[in-house]
């Protein structure tokens, strides 16, 4: 029987807000076993660009990255995130390490083409995430803790969705764990009514998936955290759950599924 290991995914939303952010660490310190930590930074990522007069562009919930916003992603998610989560982790008692996928050669991607006339610039796909050598950190007793980053091999960073990291790294490490992927930010789950934190979905599958993008349901920035959910459920994933920083422990939020 595998071990298990429980895969954390923090928005933007969360890390900005100190109250909401103690209360997930604190929840993620206590989770028991091996884990590891996502971020995001979106949000903080658009205040530093504003501050420094660069226009912050999204298209369907995803950030589009040109030479500046590279810079400015690349200091505030892998520096100033990052290593803050890293600190509070440590205060914690969690031996953490802070990675990017350049780390280690931890997550391998390519630069996004052109499609259908969006160029989202230096943002990266990803083609590979290394579990093999993830897991051999979480044997060691590290916790990693990995940044919305990944490079080519060739020298670039890119920007690539904290979503996607996360789905990319639970799929890989699914060979060696029995993996949770939890996707924590700052709703009780998949709302049917945005303004109704009671209108929770309980479960989405593919097929329902499809239905609620189809009705306006699910829209923007959740299109992409349920995407990768339901790719990391194929992959041998074993569940995936969407719910508020305070319940990543429980049972509570929707749940995932690919049937």
């Amino acid at each position: 029987m595998k071990e298990k290991v429980t895969i954390v995914k923090v928005g933007g939303a969360v890390v900005e807000d100190e109250a909401q952010l103690a209360q997930l660490l604190q929840h993620f310190a206590a989770i028991p076993g091996d884990k590891v930590l996502v971020h995001g930074g979106g949000r903080r990522a658009t205040k530093v660009a504003s501050a420094l007069g660069i226009e912050s562009k999204m298209v369907n919930g995803r950030r589009i990255t040109d030479a500046q916003t590279l810079e400015v992603v690349t200091m505030v998610y892998g520096g100033l995130v990052n290593k803050n989560l890293v600190a509070k982790l440590q205060a914690k008692g969690i031996n953490a390490l802070g990675l990017t996928g350049a780390d280690m050669n931890a997550i391998l991607s390519h630069q996004r083409p052109v499609k259908d006339g969006v160029d989202f610039g230096f943002v990266g796909d990803v083609d590979r995430a290394d579990g093999k050598m993830l897991s051999q950190l979480i044997g060691m007793g590290v916790t990693p803790v990995m940044a919305p980053l990944t490079h080519d091999g060739k020298g670039h960073i890119l920007n690539t969705n904290a979503d996607t990291i996360a789905g990319e790294t639970a799929k890989a490490l699914a060979p060696y764990y029995d993996v949770t992927l939890v996707y924590a930010f700052e709703k009780p789950g998949v709302l049917r009514n945005p303004e109704d934190d009671s209108s929770v979905i309980p479960l989405i599958t593919r097929p329902s998936f499809q239905q609620l993008v189809a009705d306006g349901v699910i829209s923007g920035g959740m299109m992409p955290k349920i995407e990768n959910a339901l790719q990391a459920v194929d992959a041998g994933v074993t569940k995936v759950v969407i719910t508020r920083a305070d319940a990543i422990d429980g049972e509570t939020g929707t749940v995932v599924c690919g049937a």
